[in-house]
């Protein structure tokens, strides 16, 4: 599950397209680091004894959110781009993960059991205004926003069934755009915001489709197998 989960995750451009924050071991223990697009200048900015995971850039670059499990338990972090100031902005003794920075403002979504089961939350960058925008029996997870900040497309899963949803930010409507059996996830928006790139295992291996974000009319793009699609700017 957690890898299907988690399959697009640990690894983010920065906003201007020069850098690339990812999470590595390499160090013995997951932690973030920074490097270029060229793979020089590698900066680990974390350093602490749980797992740090899940780096999203602000949408100015100055600053990173993730998750840590530094104090026993997975909680969101906000820190600047070269690691300094590190903060903890969410205190629950459930697990919040998948932290993911609005491309517009100074929203955070990120994903939270502290109601009884895996949903989508919204929080400020120190720690105010927290409130949950989703609310279904699917649990979900793996929240990307839109490009215009509006909506945020994320994995639902209901037993064995993988289904990408959209949510309103505004209004908490959620659409669900893909119903088949199997896996869909690795969601990426197109960025007019007008499509979704994704993976899919309804014809028999993980292939890639693009669906239109509005109804989920779908078309594959791929026969062999593939993973993590990023759509490009």
């Amino acid at each position: 599950l957690c890898s299907k989960l988690e399959a697009k995750g640990f690894r983010e451009w920065s906003p201007d397209g020069t850098r690339i924050a990812l999470t590595s071991n390499r160090d013995g223990d997951l932690e973030i680091y920074t490097v270029r697009a060229d793979g020089t200048g590698l900066s680990r900015l974390t350093n602490s004894p749980g797992e740090d995971r899940d780096p999203s850039w602000s949408p100015d670059g100055t600053h990173i959110v993730f998750s840590s499990a530094r104090d026993g338990n997975s909680d969101i972090y906000v820190m600047r781009a070269d690691g300094g100031n590190q903060t903890r902005i969410t205190t629950h003794d459930a697990r919040d993960t998948q932290p993911a920075w609005s491309p517009k403002d100074s929203r955070i979504a990120f994903v939270s059991a502290r109601d009884g089961q895996r949903e989508l939350y919204l929080v400020r960058p120190d720690g105010r205004d927290l409130r949950r925008i989703t609310n279904d029996r699917a649990e979900d997870h793996v929240p990307v926003w839109s490009p215009d900040g509006s909506r945020i497309a994320f994995q639902a899963t209901r037993g064995e069934e993988y289904d990408i949803e959209v949510v309103n930010v505004a209004d908490r409507v959620r659409t669900r755009l893909t119903s088949t059996a199997g896996y869909d996830g690795g969601q990426t928006w197109s960025p007019d915001g007008r499509e979704i790139a994704f993976i899919s295992s309804r014809s028999g291996s993980e292939a890639l489709y693009v669906m239109n974000a509005s109804d989920g009319r779908a078309r594959k793009l791929t026969r062999d197998a593939a993973l993590n699609p990023a759509w490009s700017r």
